[in-house]
């Protein structure tokens, strides 16, 4: 497959818009069908933590504790955003707010040994429904399908780096 931009940008421009149109249209049900189902699991922990909530407690048992604007610059969102999602992982008990180390009075996140078990129950129910929805694919399918939405991930980050996020649109007055 063509990697150069001249190749790629004649694969999209000389009528390769059948298959773009079906690309964004998938990713949109997709999306849509994620959001709805949060993709939460199977079982009792079906749906039982938002999205938020699981990348927050997911990057932090990955990391290790970190502070607020740490945490923020590895997952690519604003401080205060991170502090309001934070606040009620602190309120349930799965995340802890301790001191620095080394500096008092600075504050570090780390999970909670409660929040490593929700964590894992989670996780565990996430991998079933994983294998539920793709019980009669190869292994190289699941291989090559965490491949490419990875690679459609980093470029998807990439461009919100360079570009921000797009403005959120306003309903007109009525």
């Amino acid at each position: 497959m063509p990697t150069t931009p001249e190749l790629s940008m004649d694969m999209t421009t000389v009528g390769d818009t059948g298959l773009l149109d079906t690309l964004q249209h998938e990713v949109a049900v997709f999306a849509r069908r994620a959001e709805q189902t949060r993709l939460g699991g199977v079982g009792q922990v079906r749906n039982s933590m938002d999205r938020a909530a699981y990348l927050l407690l997911n990057r932090l048992d990955k990391e290790g504790p970190m502070g607020v604007k740490a945490l923020a610059a590895s997952m690519g969102i604003d401080s205060s955003t991170v502090t309001r999602q934070v606040a009620p992982l602190v309120d349930t008990g799965l995340v802890k707010r301790t001191s620095h180390p080394e500096d008092g009075r600075a504050v570090v996140l780390q999970l909670s040994p409660r929040g490593a078990t929700r964590l894992e129950e989670v996780r565990s129910s996430r991998r079933q429904l994983m294998a539920d929805l793709t019980h009669d694919w190869a292994p190289e399918e699941r291989e090559q399908f965490c491949t490419l939405l990875s690679r459609f991930n980093i470029a998807l980050s990439a461009r919100m780096t360079v570009q921000g996020p797009a403005p959120v649109e306003q309903s007109p007055a009525s």
